[in-house]
């Protein structure tokens, strides 16, 4: 009796060991978009002091960086678009999404405040980021679900990132463009174009995405576009992945309680940011916590309008469960 007590003793003290022992660092990855701005919150708060001894942000600039990121195992925890997460794990990576917090970003810009919904920009040129990423995908899908056509009736002007297109709209390159906050926010901020009470703006907040796709396929104004996903590395250690979750979900709601010391807070990190107009965006975005196996629904039903026109935006086939934390 007394062997078997020492033994479950023993076991409970390795077992609660494990759980305490800090990695040496933890790095996260993410965009400069609001998906990423929570971490920059936990890493200033010391947020995981108790699983890691340093914590790091690693910095990518578009989906490609990502995947590099992310086959070459140089992170452990990423922001990730969740569509690029479904091709990440139907190719064969060892990822998996944790939670979908960003549901509602995009939105169109542009000089002519007459232009109200998608179809107001028939025959325009539109500047677009990230080709065949989020933001054409979600566009896309709407339009095509109106009965219009990508190639005839518009015309898309691809640029890198939604700041490259935002430049190109605030130097009056192009008239219109679909952009994601807090690159909307910061294009009004910097054409001056933000308070309500000018006569007349530069620019102009145009059709919402969110609005256009509930009105289009009968469903809640919301999209899953992005949320954290963790890489094999650390399958296994379920503390550092419900402590790494835990933080994240409460300096999500930080962030979206305190915009101006969010914003001055992210841009000491995401300096290619605009404070004010990163301020500006907080209100914009729908931002709401839910864990991935509690998204799921919305995931699969998004996966499959996309998988319809082009399955290969999410690798070919629905992620089967294993995706889902």
């Amino acid at each position: 009796m007394i062997k078997r007590l020492s033994l479950i003793f023993a076991l409970l003290f390795s077992i609660n060991a494990m759980a305490n022992e800090k990695i040496e660092k933890l790095v996260i990855a993410g965009p400069f978009a609001s998906v990423s701005h929570p971490i920059m919150h936990m890493i200033a708060t010391n947020a995981l002091s108790d699983v890691a001894k340093k914590v790091e942000f690693k910095l990518w600039k578009n989906p490609d960086e990502l995947r590099a990121l992310v086959i070459n195992k140089k992170v452990q925890f990423t922001a990730v678009p969740t569509n690029v997460g479904a091709i990440l794990y139907n190719k064969g990576v060892d990822i998996k999404l944790l939670n979908v917090s960003v549901w509602g970003i995009l939105g169109m810009v542009t000089r002519d405040k007459t232009l109200k919904t998608l179809k107001d920009f028939k025959g325009k040129k539109i500047a677009m980021p990230f080709r065949a990423d989020m933001p054409d995908i979600v566009f896309e899908q709407i339009i095509k679900a109106q009965g219009m056509d990508l190639k005839k009736d518009f015309k898309l002007q691809y640029f890198g990132s939604p700041i490259d297109a935002m430049q190109m709209l605030i130097m009056r390159r192009v008239d219109h463009a679909l952009l994601a906050e807090p690159a909307i926010s910061m294009a009004l901020r910097k054409t001056k174009s933000f308070p309500l009470k000018l006569v007349a703006p530069d620019l102009y907040r145009s059709a919402d995405l969110q609005e256009e796709w509930g009105k289009t396929f009968k469903v809640e104004a919301k999209i899953p576009q992005a949320g954290m996903a963790f890489l094999g590395k650390v399958k296994g250690n379920e503390h550092l992945i419900k402590r790494f979750n835990e933080e994240y979900e409460k300096s999500l709601k930080w962030y979206k309680q305190n915009p101006k010391e969010a914003a001055e807070l992210t841009v000491k990190t995401l300096d290619m940011l605009e404070e004010k107009g990163l301020e500006d965006s907080i209100p914009y975005v729908r931002l709401d916590y839910v864990s991935a196996k509690d998204a799921k629904k919305d995931l699969e039903f998004f996966f499959n309008i996309l998988k319809q026109n082009n399955p290969k935006v999410i690798g070919g086939k629905l992620p089967d469960d294993g995706f889902y934390n």
